[in-house]
């Protein structure tokens, strides 16, 4: 085939004129949207279906048909309304039902603000909170079973106080004497300590056992840290003295609920695990509390808490005063017994001198007698 500048020329003659088209299409939208950053394989050409589509939200909400109306229209329902008749009631018409008196046109008064809003709203959410209706059954009970060791030792620490302040205000106690109630106050103390020391490392334990689960995800030292701290702060309490150890106690209690919240908002605990820890913090921390006042009124009625230690000085105190009141007695004894010894010993020897001087004035007296024979 030939060919010339004439062809060429009549072929640019039948260029086709250009057609009308809308500004938004699904191509332009999908170049104007593409990024300016190619790989080198989009520089070969590529079916249209491949590239990412763009959104035709816009378009299709501008040429789809809109739906019914929200408010329908039930013709049926108009229609037996409007044929139906309405019906007279005289007896309930006077002259004053439908006049409006002139005073009445203003607007209408606002009931008075309910004083009582605020403390009814505290009320119910008191309610809601220590409802605990989300909680599992079984992690309820066991966590109220929990809380009744705290909860004994603390009414029998009160009410030991109570009998002690009593024995010191009429000379005796009401159960127990003096004596008998700081005994039992030595031995349900560390009753306590000891479990709120238990009880204080199974928190943290928690978090543990949820990190093994991947309950929430999976954190790592950020869990594993509270599992750490909780029995490292818990123990060395046993060995602080009691009113340290249960102050200390009350403080961890209540950094780990802190800690919980926070986990629970996270997602690291179920939604209802900070309502159920605030419940049981909040029966513990009035447990200790409450031990730590008992105490105080002991201290401020008997000025010193005897401790074993105290007993056993006391103990063994009277344990040298009676060796040496024995030994005192014993030695008053051995010198009674000398003395009687020395007396018996002096009389005898007395005696035997009466005899020789009785026997020296007999035989005397005999020679006397022979000499008066012989003359």
């Amino acid at each position: 085939m030939l060919r010339t500048t004439a062809t060429r020329s009549l072929v640019k003659s039948f260029a086709k004129v250009p057609t009308s088209r809308s500004s938004y299409s699904a191509a332009s939208a999908t170049f104007r949207n593409a990024s300016p950053l190619r790989q080198l394989s989009n520089k070969r050409p590529q079916v249209l279906a491949s590239l990412p589509r763009p959104n035709r939200g816009p378009v299709l909400f501008a040429t789809t048909k809109a739906g019914p109306p929200y408010d329908k229209i039930d013709t049926k329902s108009e229609e037996k309304v409007a044929k139906a008749v309405l019906e007279p009631h005289p007896e309930a018409v006077s002259t004053a039902s439908s006049a409006i008196p002139v005073l009445e046109r203003g607007p209408k008064k606002e009931d008075d603000a309910d004083m009582m809003a605020g403390i009814k709203s505290d009320v119910k959410t008191i309610k809601e909170t220590f409802s605990l209706s989300e909680v599992p059954r079984e992690s309820l009970y066991i966590g109220a079973a929990g809380v009744l060791p705290y909860a004994a030792t603390s009414l029998s620490t009160v009410y030991l106080a109570w009998d002690i302040n009593h024995a010191h205000a009429n000379g005796t106690g009401v159960l127990f004497s003096p004596e008998t109630a700081h005994q039992l106050l030595e031995w349900i103390t560390p009753i306590q300590i000891g479990y709120g020391a238990v009880i204080i490392s199974f928190l943290g334990a928690i978090h543990w056992g949820l990190e093994y689960a991947g309950y929430g995800g999976y954190h790592s030292y950020r869990r594993y840290m509270y599992g750490v701290i909780a029995p490292a702060v818990a123990w060395p309490t046993m060995f602080m003295p009691v009113e340290y150890a249960l102050i200390t106690q009350f403080l961890a209690f209540n950094f780990l609920y802190f800690a919980d919240a926070r986990a629970t908002v996270r997602g690291w605990f179920p939604a209802w695990y900070s309502t159920y820890r605030f419940v049981l913090t909040f029966f513990v921390g009035a447990s200790i509390v409450a031990t730590l006042v008992g105490r105080g009124q002991i201290v401020r009625a008997d000025h010193t808490l005897k401790s074993p230690v105290d007993y056993i000085k006391s103990d063994r105190d009277a344990q040298w005063e009676a060796l040496e009141r024995e030994e005192k007695e014993r030695r008053a004894a051995l010198e009674k017994e000398s003395d009687e010894e020395d007396a018996e010993t002096e009389t005898e020897e007395g005696g035997e001198e009466e005899g020789k001087d009785a026997g020296k004035e007999g035989g005397g007296k005999d020679d006397d007698d022979d000499k008066k024979d012989a003359k």
